[in-house]
């Protein structure tokens, strides 16, 4: 039977040598299986704080349900990060991100920034040591993301190069705890709805509303890890960093006090009236106050704010967290906490001090539950982050053909080693398939020409999808790069820059923006200026020689009115062979644009927007239609046109107007006549763009 399942080596993943590579393997590597009933198992022994690295095979014990396993493959790996991080290739669409995943051998690190949950001075102290951190954690292999609290998982985007990372940590103070005015329209309203009291209430937004506040805050942090560790659990089985810069949580429980007077009923629906200036039929809100919100939804979101248990979810985010072989790295950027409220808050000492125990507490409990490191308490944050990356540098990777049911539950594993004084962290178990799952992974998929097809219109879709990952957060300046072939056959390049709505850039400023090959050798430049209030500009280049497909770079420095240099940028792109087509020039015309087309580089649209698409083409006409993310066509008519520039250049448009669409990911899909696919190309062009609320 063993030789059996070895025989099946056709179905096993076959990893390169890994000379090229950040990893050194210290013995032959092994073939690590993926029948139904083989698990994997990744090993950290320590001693004394140390990882131990002359380990055998004989020295482990392996059990699974209190059973003796078998080990069947076993293998040492020490991660020996390269400094060069150019080196590293980044995946280039959603399916080499999601294979690059499945590598066992390679490491998996989430970033997860808890805004909410640090303060503006501390997210700014611990920004140099984390990228000291990370440039010594991630090697060539290695996949590192970025979320915070109001991201989805589905929106991590997983890269190599840690460039962006760094990008934002030295450019932001993104801690947002100790904002004294909330940004959120929500939370504003709670403002508005829950005044101050007499003293000592003289926050800004009242005791209560800041409660209130503070307990979503919370909640939405607690969700977004539990949906991260999920997202994680069903890309890989191997283990998962999560490295969460955190000043922790006070773990909120039900509180009868903090609930709404109901002597009067339980808030329900809103009020409807008649608003006496304009006639119309309102449903309670302050027409001079767009964020201040009925009483009922405040009440509303009061009642259910106040029953909310966060210490049973934080439970369940460590269970999940276990199933998932995700282990939690928090860290305090705070250093050596004395006083876990402001000063204007006037909090009783005692209950300052019991908050932040529970802060501390709760961090120390995610790690300790989760196999991590909790870097707490200590103002020596380097020396915290290396043991992180001691950690997490060196490990043994276990295989054994378990000898449980195919019962689709969670099957605990201990793993003991024999040798005195060492410590072993492990995963703690796995979510078997049930039998039926089994087959389906062993079986042999035949699949017709058709739906091959299909599948790969499929990928296209979720490619283009997932190029929308990066807008979930904010960015000093975006840049959006058009590319592809005049009707003459010469090749052009354009892109559009949009700087971000902050005070910094009110007084306008000045882009230089450089074409040039991966090389670095320059093929031609633009200049571009923004005028006070003007945030966006379109470029167009034109090289000295003709253009070719294949790879460039583009290089955007920009500078505010007051002569900074906040952001220089560095995209590479592909132009593909002719006649295809790369990206899309985008226009926004609404309410925020002053009902005026504007260029945007920002590719979220309100449903009070109308988009226009611009793709560079051939074909005399255009034809298009509007999909979903998943790629089914929707019944919201586009209104299609070509548009020739002096220069030659021939733009296939599409426009719609987005109050028939919720909020959710959308592409508009070029084609050309009779079906024929090149309207912007030898393929379709797929335009992907994001409805927000």
């Amino acid at each position: 039977m063993q030789n059996a399942k070895r025989a099946s080596a056709a179905r096993c993943i076959l990893h390169l040598a890994f000379c090229m590579t950040g990893v050194a393997v210290l013995a032959q590597q092994p073939v690590f299986h993926t029948e139904a009933n083989y698990v994997r198992v990744d090993v950290y022994p320590t001693a004394a704080g140390m990882p131990v690295g002359d380990l055998q095979m004989a020295d482990f014990d392996l059990l699974e349900d209190g059973k003796v396993q078998k080990i069947d493959q076993f293998e040492r790996i020490v991660i020996r990060p390269r400094a060069a991080t150019d080196a590293r290739r980044d995946p280039n669409t959603v399916a080499e991100s999601r294979a690059a995943l499945a590598n066992s051998r390679a490491r998996v690190f989430v970033l997860f920034l808890d805004a909410y949950h640090v303060g503006g001075i501390s997210s700014r102290a611990i920004s140099k040591p984390l990228v000291d951190t990370l440039d010594n954690l991630i090697g060539e292999d290695d996949l590192v993301g970025v979320m915070t609290p109001d991201m989805s998982a589905l929106d991590v985007t997983f890269a190599r190069k840690t460039t962006t990372v760094k990008g934002i940590l030295d450019r932001y103070w993104w801690g947002e705890r100790d904002i004294a005015l909330p940004k959120d329209p929500v939370e504003q309203s709670y403002c508005n709805c829950y005044q101050p009291g007499p003293p000592p209430d003289t926050v800004p937004c009242g005791f209560l509303a800041r409660e209130l506040i503070d307990r979503r805050h919370e909640k939405k942090t607690l969700d977004a890890l539990e949906d991260l560790v999920r997202f994680l659990r069903d890309q890989r089985e191997e283990r998962k960093a999560i490295i969460t810069i955190s000043e922790g949580w006070r773990l909120f429980r039900p509180s009868q006090a903090l609930m709404p007077d109901t002597s009067k009923g339980v808030p329900g629906m809103p009020p409807i009236g008649v608003d006496p200036g304009s006639g119309k039929i309102t449903t309670g809100k302050n027409p001079n106050n767009p964020y201040a919100g009925s009483q009922y939804t405040c009440d509303r979101d009061r009642m259910n704010l106040a029953q909310i248990d966060d210490e049973v979810e934080f439970r369940q985010l460590l269970d999940e967290a276990n199933r998932a072989n995700a282990s939690f790295y928090p860290v305090d950027p705070r250093g050596l906490a004395v006083f876990d409220s402001a000063i204007n808050e006037a909090v009783p000492l005692d209950t300052d001090a019991s908050r932040l125990r529970s802060r501390i507490e709760s961090l120390r409990t995610l790690a300790l539950n989760t196999d991590g490191v909790a870097v707490v308490n200590t103002n020596d944050l380097a020396s915290g982050l290396k043991r992180i990356v001691t950690d997490l540098s060196s490990y043994y990777l276990l295989g054994y053909y378990s000898t449980g049911k195919l019962d689709g539950r969670f099957h605990a594993i201990k793993v003991r080693v024999k040798r005195p004084g060492v410590d072993v962290r492990a995963r703690r178990g796995f979510l078997a398939p049930t039998a039926e799952e089994a087959a389906n992974r062993n079986a042999t998929v035949v699949t017709t020409p058709a739906e091959e097809a299909a599948a790969a219109d499929v990928r296209e879709i979720e490619d283009a999808v997932g190029t929308l990952a990066t807008f979930s957060r904010d960015v000093p300046m975006r840049v959006q790069i058009a590319a592809g072939w005049k009707p003459d056959q010469s090749a052009g390049v354009w892109a559009v820059g949009e700087v971000s709505a902050t005070e910094d850039w009110k007084a306008g400023g000045d882009a230089d923006i450089t074409l040039a090959t991966t090389a670095g050798a320059t093929l031609a430049t633009q200049h571009a200026h923004l005028d006070p209030g003007v945030r966006t500009f379109r470029v167009g280049f034109t090289a000295a020689s003709p253009l070719g497909a294949g790879d460039y770079a583009l290089r955007v420095t920009s500078r505010n009115a007051g002569g900074a240099i906040p952001h220089t940028d560095l995209i590479r792109f592909a132009l593909p062979p002719a006649p295809g087509a790369l990206g899309a020039i985008y226009i926004r015309r609404g309410p925020s644009s002053g009902n005026k087309e504007v260029v945007t580089a920002d590719l979220r649209y309100r449903r009070s927007d109308r988009i226009r698409v611009e793709v560079p083409g051939v074909s005399p006409t255009a034809t298009a239609r509007l999909l979903d993310r998943r790629g089914k066509p929707l019944a919201v008519p586009l209104t299609t046109a070509t548009r020739n520039d002096a220069d030659g250049t021939r733009w296939l448009t599409a426009e719609v107007a987005l109050a028939p669409l919720a909020a959710a990911d959308y592409v508009i899909e070029f084609t050309g006549e009779a079906g024929r696919a090149g309207g912007a190309g030898g393929k379709r062009t797929l335009v992907a763009f994001r409805v927000v609320p």
